[in-house]
């Protein structure tokens, strides 16, 4: 999604330090010894030196806890292995995003927007504990030096606890001065992940695995088709299961209650329900497709123009008018959707994997009809996103609230989806349709081009419509598209449509990025080579920024781009930028048995400002390339007669295998930039230089996603 950029602001505590606070995070202990806190983010306790970081970011295993614990674990040169995280409180006064102004995280923001303020955090909390031991020792600051936990000045030494309670009494530095990048211990080096060990020994905690006394479990039977609602339920059927509690009508379906997760959705699928489908979305995927087209062959809204595109596409030497089809796709993460809920008091206690942890918990509490300052948010590790868990109407936390509702809170309830569920009646990435008229004049310049975009907008309608939507203008949709297509095109129109229907959209891993930077990469592909250009020099012509022109020139010397490639494979090449990052991928490709394209390695040069954690950028851009090519390659979301979706697990949506996994090499260009996304930018170079590759070896080019769609045969 698009944040709202340049918003930075440093976070720090009203006081000093208090003795005997009892941390209310979940993973703090309670204490009588003495505590620092310089803020809302480093906790240093007194009895063993152990620093805790406050991560206010979700981890679905982009990194983001290992991210914040490097950068104050550096400001602080504490030894890594003091260090440890815990999830922060649903607390917007403490814990917001500073880019979006509420607790969550998203278009690659977790280390943007904490850069500055995790830095400034950990920088406050070394300049108490310097001051405090140069008080001690009667010497000058400057004499003090901190290395791997230990604080010293010539042969005197004392460990971070040792000092807490002095620390403790002193005023909190308000413009603290943090590292120069000469002087950093971790970041931009190796640091094995803070959850690493726990993910691996079973200790880290998921909701699933979640367990209360007493606790009942709900699956929810929801609709065939998208707005359906239900007119009448016989659940005879599911009573008559062994372990089945209860069934009760919520307004997304039927909840069914039982002693286990699998005795409740046999349940949910006993019941017969007469389905009411007079406001329900009933049009097929082919339906909305012809009606996408059809938009995209019209000017739409204006989002930018520069000089006339219509004329230069007139007197063009020769053009090419294309049309691209991008179906819906759904995130699948492991983890499906699940929560935990329980009454406690007045209010009520939620463990969930939250993305939005306070826009989540409002709408639970108002769901439940509990207040939210009584009611607690429990964070857990989450089994991945891709955008899933941020569904601006928090569809599924709501869903889990109506089902605790509706059973009384008689019992803790957990409500955990079925991959069925998830992939019928879940969020999707939105069906876009692009159309692109482009030209070349007789020098073989690209002399004109002109796009539309038709998609369903994911903020309109939504809490986020005043953020995402300005002047009839949706930047989700057109994000990676917009600004010249980041090439220098003289004269150049971007369109939009904004369509409407009833399927539920969502941002997907890049979002628009997904489908604008395919359509931008394939084209001015066909366009250099229809100009006899040379595909990185006349890239390198038209970049507009040296940062895209350093990952270009790297991945293409990398690949070895400009040698032919082994025999029956081809190489293709796309550069991208999205969420401040630049990344150049090489996709080394043959025809497969199955007739469609097998990758086999891929190149991948990326620029995301200062690397923080090199090893998990490296994990991100493979992780971003493995997922953006099962998806690309097999990947659809349709619907059919009656607007009933018509996949429903993985045997019918199609990812990517381990064996098909292609061997990825992953150069991090220095830089001195602030840091910048790296969850998302490695997914959008991927299809296109795959598309590339393909268009060279079988000279056909790929107009519709995923590759094996019929078409592309």
């Amino acid at each position: 999604m698009n944040a709202v950029a340049n918003r930075r602001a440093f976070l720090t505590g009203g006081a000093a330090l208090t003795i005997g606070f009892t941390l209310s995070v979940k993973g703090a202990r309670a204490t009588t010894t003495p505590l620092l806190m310089p803020n809302a983010f480093v906790r240093i306790h007194g009895d063993d030196g152990s620093v805790v970081v406050i991560a206010k970011h979700v981890e679905f295993g982009q990194g983001p806890a290992t991210g914040v614990a490097t950068i104050i674990a550096d400001e602080l040169d504490a030894a890594w292995d003091q260090v440890r995280v815990v999830f922060a409180p649903a607390n917007d006064t403490l814990y917001k995003n500073l880019a979006f102004g509420t607790m969550g995280v998203g278009g690659s923001t977790a280390m943007r927007e904490s850069w500055d303020q995790m830095r400034m955090a950990g920088a406050a909390a070394r300049a108490m504990l310097v001051e405090a031991a140069a008080k001690r020792w009667g010497v000058e600051p400057g004499a003090i030096t901190i290395a791997q936990g230990m604080v010293s000045a010539g042969s005197r030494k004392a460990s971070f606890g040792e000092l807490v309670e002095d620390a403790a009494k002193l005023p909190v530095p308000q413009k603290p001065v943090p590292k120069t990048p000469d002087r950093y211990v971790y970041i931009g080096k190796h640091v094995s992940k803070v959850d690493s060990k726990a993910k691996t020994d079973g200790s880290a905690l998921f909701t699933q695995d979640v367990r209360l006394p007493g606790m009942v479990h709900a699956a929810v039977r929801r609709p065939p088709a998208f707005g359906a609602t239900v007119k009448k339920v016989e659940d005879g059927a599911a009573r008559a299961i062994p372990g089945v509690l209860d069934v009760k009508p919520i307004p997304s379906g039927v909840a069914v209650y039982a002693r286990d997760t699998w005795t409740a959705q046999r349940g949910a699928a006993a019941l017969e329900v007469d389905w009411d489908m007079a406001k329900a979305e009933t049009r097929s995927s082919d339906q909305m497709l012809a009606e996408y087209s059809a938009a995209a062959r019209t000017p739409g809204k204006q989002v930018e123009a520069t000089g006339d595109a219509a004329a230069a596409l007139a007197r063009a030497a020769k053009a090419i008018d294309a049309t691209y089809y991008f179906p819906f796709l759904a995130h699948a993460p492991m983890e499906t959707m699940d929560y935990v809920i329980e009454k406690k008091g007045e209010g009520i206690a939620v463990h969930a994997g939250s993305q939005f942890q306070v826009g989540e918990m409002r709408a639970i509490c108002g769901v439940a009809g509990v207040p939210f300052d009584k009611s607690a948010l429990v964070q857990h590790y989450a089994g991945g996103s891709f955008g899933r868990r941020a569904t601006p109407v928090m569809f599924d936390g709501t869903e889990a609230a109506a089902c605790a509702r509706a059973y009384g809170f008689a019992a803790p309830v957990k409500v955990v989806a079925s991959r069925e569920n998830d992939l019928t009646g879940g969020f999707y990435r939105p069906m876009t349709v692009h159309r692109v008229r482009a030209g070349i004049d007789a020098s073989g310049a690209i002399s004109g081009w002109d796009q539309v975009c038709a998609a369903k907008s994911i903020m309109k309608d939504t809490p986020f419509e005043a953020m995402g939507i300005r002047d009839g203008i949706d930047g989700n949709m057109i994000e990676g598209a917009n600004d010249s297509n980041q090439y220098r095109i003289g004269d150049f129109r971007l369109g939009q449509h904004l369509m409407q229907g009833g399927v539920p959209v969502l941002w997907w891993r890049s979002v628009g990025h997904t489908h604008t930077a395919f359509v931008k990469e394939t084209m001015i592909d066909e366009l250099l080579e229809l100009g006899g250009k040379d595909l990185v020099a006349g890239r390198m012509e038209l970049l507009k920024h040296d940062r895209a022109k350093a990952v270009l020139a790297k991945v293409a010397a990398m690949a070895a781009f400009g040698k032919p490639a082994k025999k029956g494979r081809a190489k293709g090449i796309a550069v991208h930028e999205s969420f401040d990052s630049f990344v150049a991928q090489v996709a080394e490709v043959s025809k497969g048995a199955d007739g469609l394209p097998k990758v086999h390695k891929v190149w991948c040069a990326v620029d995301c400002g200062i690397a923080i954690n090199p090893d998990i950028i490296r994990a991100q851009m493979e992780g971003g390339i493995g997922y953006g090519l099962g998806h690309a390659l097999y990947a659809e979301l349709t619907l059919g007669a009656g607007g009933v979706v018509q996949q429903s697990n993985f045997d019918s949506y199609r990812s990517l295998r381990i064996g098909e996994m292609p061997d990825v090499e992953v150069a991090i260009l220095p830089s001195t930039e602030k840091p910048s996304g790296v969850g998302e930018p490695g997914v959008p170079p991927i299809a296109p230089a795959v598309a590339n590759a393909w268009r060279k070896l079988t000279g056909k080019a790929v107009r519709r996603l995923p590759f094996a769609h019929g078409d592309n045969a």
